[in-house]
C-alpha cells in the first residue's frame, strides 16, 4: 500500500489557525518572508516523506485563496527527496501542449517525481474565468475534451512526432523536445463516475480514484460498491489490452475508542454543507478509515487485498492527525518511524 497526503491549502483541509491566517494574508498584497501556506506545506511533506508517504497530491483551485498548483509543484520538488508530486490540471483551462510540456520539466527537477492528476471540472465561472470563456455546459462534451487532452499528452510524450485533428485540439506532426525523465511518461491518476468518463480512464489513464461514498457508517455496503468499481473498471481495463491501479481518497479520524471517533465523524458529515470544503472532506469519511487505530489498519488491509494501492489522506488537524497516523496506524502496518525531527513553521507559530 502506498500511503499518500493532501499538500495542505486553504481549500483542500478543514479550517485550523495556520491555514486561516494563510487564506487571509494570500488576499492581501505585500507580507513578510515566505508565504504561510507554503512553509506549512513544505513542512507537513518532509515529515510526511520521513513517515514513508509516497505521494502527495496538489489541488488546483483557481478561484481559492491558494497558491497555483504547478508553481508550488515546482517549489515543492525542490524542497524534497522522494515524495511523488501529483499537481492537478483542468483540461480546457490549461492546453494538453502547455501541460506536456511542464510535466515533462517537472518529471526532469524532480528526478522522476512528477504525476498528474485530471479533474475534468465543474465550477463555471473558474474556466470562463482562467480558461477565457471555456466552459461546456454537456458534461459528454466537457469528456471528450478530455478524451483529446489525453491524446495529445500521450501522443507528445512519447512520439517522435505527433498528430491529431479533433474536436478541441489540432496537432499537425509535431513534437515535444523535452520528454519526460520517466518511460513512458508521468503516471496519469483521475476518477469520475460517468461510465463515459469511465471508458476513458480505462484507456488512457494509469490510476483511478475509485468513488467513495458518503456515510462512515455504511464501510461494508461502502466497501462492497467500491470492489465492484473496481472489478468493472478491471474488465473495462482488460477490453484495451491494459491495467489499472486504483486508489481512494479517504479523510481519517483516528481515536483512542471507536465511539469518539465515530461521534467525530458524525458531526462533520452532518455539518455545514455550504461549506464546501468540509462537505468534500465529509464525503471522504465514506472511506471508513474512522476509529481506533487498530480497526483503521484492519480495513487499510482488507483494501488492499481488494486491490487499492494508494490511499491519498487528509487530517484534522492535519499536521498532528499525520504525526498521529504513522506512530499508531503505519506501525500496525510494519512501517518503522523515524525519530522526531525539529518543530515545524505550525508547532513555532
Amino acid at each position: 500500500m502506498r500511503f499518500g497526503i493532501w499538500t495542505p491549502l486553504p481549500h483542500t483541509i478543514r479550517p485550523e489557525p495556520v491555514m486561516d491566517r494563510a487564506a487571509a494574508a494570500l488576499q492581501k498584497p505585500g507580507g513578510e518572508g515566505v508565504d504561510i501556506s507554503f512553509q506549512f506545506a513544505i513542512d507537513l511533506l518532509r515529515k510526511a516523506e520521513d513517515f514513508g508517504f509516497e505521494t502527495t497530491l496538489i489541488a488546483e483551485r483557481f478561484l481559492g485563496p491558494d497558491l497555483e498548483a504547478w508553481i508550488m509543484a515546482g517549489a515543492i520538488a525542490a524542497q524534497t527527496r522522494k515524495i511523488e508530486i501529483m499537481p492537478a490540471v483542468h483540461p480546457g483551462i490549461v492546453t494538453p501542449q502547455v501541460v506536456a510540456k511542464m510535466a515533462a520539466s517537472l518529471d526532469r527537477i524532480s528526478g522522476g517525481r512528477c504525476a498528474i492528476n485530471l479533474v475534468n471540472g465543474w465550477w463555471k465561472d473558474e474556466f470562463n474565468l482562467f480558461g477565457n470563456g471555456t466552459w461546456l455546459e454537456r458534461e459528454d462534451v466537457r469528456y471528450r475534451r478530455m478524451d483529446e487532452f489525453l491524446q495529445v499528452m500521450k501522443g507528445l510524450w512519447t512520439q517522435d512526432t505527433f498528430s491529431l485533428q479533433g474536436e478541441f485540439y489540432r496537432i499537425d506532426a509535431r513534437s515535444l523536445p523535452t520528454k519526460p525523465y520517466q518511460q513512458p511518461h508521468p503516471p496519469l491518476y483521475t476518477g469520475s463516475r460517468s461510465p463515459v468518463a469511465k471508458d476513458i480512464v480505462a484507456r488512457l489513464c494509469d490510476v483511478m480514484f475509485v468513488f467513495v461514498r458518503p456515510g462512515h457508517r455504511q464501510f461494508e455496503e461502502n466497501f462492497k460498491l467500491i470492489a465492484d468499481d473496481i472489478a468493472d473498471m478491471d474488465r473495462r481495463a482488460e477490453s484495451y489490452g491494459r491495467t489499472l491501479r486504483y486508489g481512494i481518497n479517504c479523510h481519517v479520524i483516528c481515536g483512542d475508542r471507536v465511539e469518539e471517533a465515530f461521534a467525530q465523524a458524525d458531526a462533520l458529515e452532518a455539518g455545514d454543507k455550504s461549506d464546501l470544503v468540509s462537505a468534500l472532506i465529509a464525503k471522504a469519511c465514506g472511506g471508513g478509515l474512522i476509529g481506533t487505530p487498530e480497526l483503521i489498519a484492519e480495513r487499510i488491509k482488507r483494501y488492499e487485498a481488494l486491490g487499492v494501492e494508494c490511499l491519498m489522506l487528509t487530517f484534522h488537524p492535519m499536521m498532528e492527525g499525520m504525526e498521529k497516523f504513522a506512530a499508531e496506524v503505519m506501525s500496525l502496518l510494519g512501517r518503522s518511524q523515524p525519530k522526531m525531527k525539529e518543530k515545524t513553521f505550525a508547532a513555532r507559530h
